[in-house]
């Protein structure tokens, strides 16, 4: 059984100090003569985040009167000493006038005190300082849903049910929803797969969206390439009064050139000055903020300013499934097979289920420490978190750039000197065939040539530049999105076994039944262990390193899922191979976190052969445990109907869907093509909006299924909502695995 982690919430102290003034400062008898001292005063406590403040300085004043207050957070359990330091401000360099300090544990909660310093024999300081309990945390410390998705759920529910009756109309009473309880909870769910999976989802999405059955869903998870379409559909101005349809147009668009062409010095210079601001202000900055920019200002160039909390103006009707999305905190020195933290991302939220701790959007990133946060940023942009949803072709930059990876890997610095003229603007501009060249430009453009390669050195001596302090910037892993840690300081016991499921009517199966053979044996081995809350640091990385599909949101039993509606445009060996690996992985982290998941048999692979989505539902009597539709990348019926039940006809139409994904030598769709032609994108994208549509009466006799299966047993999906934890000691339950080790794998 999974060991449990328990947080502990034990209050810290805020300790308030108001430096109020001083008293015959002095330099000595010889240094008063030669200058009358320029007064501040540093305040240090070695245990506390944030741990040093200053007052301002006063100029030529022996008796100066300051007033200014500072807040620290402190562990009570810790020795917290205030170190106090006079200091006299100069030109060339400050001179300290004399230290004390103050045992704060001698001061009781409650109490305000002024106290005075002596500093050598003459200066006294005057401190009032007060000592309180923080009861508003800015953690939110709870495995249940927050407030404000409950009221979404009870909002959207009744919309699903309109939604659903109009998607069954003239079905029987008893495949129709007659009350809320009876309404299932579906979720879509879009995997990793990079610009691939973007375009394919953006097909899927729309075949929802037109079809009726997205009215129908109550969350859209997605996972790397998957959030990037998220991202670009919510933050659209105009969804979800329209469609994906125009926006989808937009984005063929936006993807046509390649994104590397903002790599030039004329794009990036608002970048580098972002990341010097950034880091100025005291937070971590890796490349992934760089990728992040490039993706954003390829996918919503207009829309750079949105932030994920904004997101919430798209469901505050419940007008749309609420969109989830995730990225996985790791270890840099542990297997990200082995080892993973999933931490989810919604407009109400962001956190970790494993351990129940959350925090608004506008909060990821600040400086916590025992659950409060010490120094709050302004809210990282979207396109900043898209970075982190997709972190992996950050980490894997010279994949990108097509350059082969050595075996120990190549430092940043390499990778970004390999940036060619052509990696930037495209092959097709350095030789555009529809204009004939001129007799005696060769000079010409050996020049223009060699301009475009001083560019892309410039570009890394700019990023050299700004990373020169960090040696982490030449490593894959200085390449992953790093924010401050926001369980710092907080107490982790991991010695009670504990399933969260273990008071709801779920029975796993027999052992011989568990999924312990899917690939390698040490998958997940450690998923059981908890974060380092001693670390001020986080990493946190593309949730496909690990395996590419966003389960761990759907699967969190507070959120009571009926129906998975999955598409896996996962990378596979060819067109003809088995689709089941990400999905095999995904039942194996299920089982080992005690979670319903229907048996996945492999083998239906060699019964029923290559298809465009497979169903697995819950045995008999196995309760709470989700239906799983499950659509893969093929290319099956789609040559033959370009619309379900129409078929192609003509030469042309034949043509046009006579392709192969993974088998065409030329790997347009390949994991690291960031650039799509028209023709490109439209056969990726309308293959999976008919694959979607041709199995529409799939996914209509599931949805029929859940409604049966809800008003046989209408409590039985209820409970999960109710999944407090108590009040002093927080239970958590566990998540998945990953971290640096392996990134070379590409089963995106």
């Amino acid at each position: 059984m999974a060991s449990n982690i328990i947080v502990e919430q034990q209050f810290s102290h805020k300790y308030t100090v108001t430096v109020v003034k001083a008293e015959n400062v002095t330099k000595g008898a010889l240094g008063d003569l030669l200058d009358t001292p320029d007064p501040y005063v540093e305040l240090f406590i070695p245990t506390a985040p944030e741990s040093r403040k200053k007052t301002k300085h006063i100029d030529n004043n022996i008796n100066p009167k300051w007033d200014e207050t500072f807040h620290f957070i402190l562990d009570p359990n810790q020795q917290n000493v205030l170190e106090l330091t006079l200091m006299d401000a100069n030109y060339v360099m400050d001179e300290t006038l004399g230290t004390a300090s103050f045992d704060i544990t001698k001061l009781k909660v409650g109490q305000t005190k002024m106290e005075t310093f002596l500093i050598g024999k003459a200066t006294k300081i005057y401190l009032e300082m007060s000592l309180e309990i923080c009861t508003n945390l800015d953690l939110r410390f709870s495995l249940a849903l927050c407030g404000k998705e409950k009221q979404f759920r009870q909002t959207r529910s009744e919309r699903v049910m309109l939604g659903i009756k109009k998607l069954l109309d003239m079905e029987k009473p008893r495949f129709l929803p007659s009350s809320p309880e009876e309404v299932p909870v579906i979720a879509i769910a879009g995997s990793g797969g990079g610009f691939r999976a973007m375009v394919g989802f953006s097909g899927v999405m729309k075949a929802l969206y037109e079809s009726g059955v997205l009215d129908c869903a109550t969350y859209v998870a997605g996972l790397s390439g998957s959030t990037w379409y998220m991202s670009t559909l919510y933050s659209h101005p105009d969804f979800p009064n329209k469609g994906p349809d125009v926006i989808n147009n937009e984005l063929m668009k936006r993807v046509s050139s390649n994104p590397l062409r903002l790599l030039l010095p004329q794009h990036i210079t608002n970048y580098i000055q972002a990341l010097w601001t950034k880091k100025a202000a005291g937070q971590p900055v890796t490349f992934t903020d760089i990728f992040g920019m490039l993706i954003g200002e390829t996918l919503l160039p207009a829309r750079m300013h949105i932030k994920l909390s904004d997101i919430q103006d798209k469901i505050n009707q419940a007008q749309s499934p609420l969109p989830l999305f995730t990225c996985l905190h790791v270890k840099p020195d542990v297997s990200e097979l082995m080892f993973a933290d999933w931490v989810e991302f919604s407009p109400y939220e962001i956190g970790m289920a494993k351990y129940g701790t959350f925090m608004t959007p506008d909060l990821f990133g600040s400086k916590f420490f025992m659950g409060t946060a010490v120094k709050k940023y302004e809210e990282n942009p979207l396109h900043f978190l898209m970075g982190v949803w997709g972190s992996a072709f950050s980490i894997l930059f010279n994949r990108v750039l097509g350059v082969k990876d050595t075996a120990g890997g190549s430092t940043m610095e390499e990778e970004l000197e390999n940036i060619k003229p052509q990696h930037i603007v495209g092959e097709d501009s350095l030789d555009n065939d529809d204009e004939p060249r001129k007799a005696g430009t060769e000079n010409q453009e050996a020049e223009e040539d060699y301009n475009r390669t001083a560019q892309a050195s410039w570009v890394q001596r700019m990023f050299t530049s700004l990373f020169s302090e960090s040696s982490l910037f030449n490593t894959r892993e200085g390449r992953a999105g790093k924010v401050h840690n926001f369980m710092l300081g907080l107490n982790l016991n991991t010695s009670m076994p504990f399933s969260p499921l273990t008071d709801l009517p779920y029975h796993a199966p027999p052992p011989e039944e568990e999924v312990d053979a899917v690939t390698d044996p040490d998958e997940f081995d450690r998923i059981y262990e908890p974060l380092d809350v001693k670390s001020k640091k986080i990493h946190v990385v593309d949730s496909g390193l690990t395996y590419n599909l966003p389960y761990p949101l759907i699967l969190r039993p507070q959120r009571g899922v009926d129906l998975i509606i999955s598409f896996d445009f996962s990378a596979r060996p060819s067109d003809s191979s088995p689709p089941f690996k990400e999905l095999l992985l995904a039942e194996k982290w299920a089982r080992m976190n005690k979670l319903p998941f229907p048996k996945i048999d492999p083998k239906v692979f060699d019964r029923e052969g290559l298809k465009e989505c497979y169903v697995f539902k819950p045995r008999k009597g196995e309760k709470n445990c989700p239906t799983v539709i499950h659509f893969v990348l093929v290319n099956i019926n789609f040559r033959q109907f370009k619309a379900p039940g129409v078929p192609r006809e003509t030469e042309k139409d034949k043509d046009v869907a006579d392709f192969d994904i993974f088998d065409d030598p030329e790997t347009p769709f390949s994991t690291f093509n960031f650039q799509y032609s028209n023709e490109a994108f439209t056969r990726l994208h309308d293959l999976m909006e008919f694959n979607t549509l041709n199995n529409l009466e799939v996914i209509k006799e599931a949805i029929k299924d859940c409604i049966v299966s809800r008003k046989e047993n209408p409590s039985g999906r209820s409970r999960p909502l109710s999944l407090a934890i108590p009040k002093k000691k927080f239970l958590k339950r566990d998540c998945s695995s990953e971290s640096f080790t392996h990134l070379g794998n590409d089963h995106q």
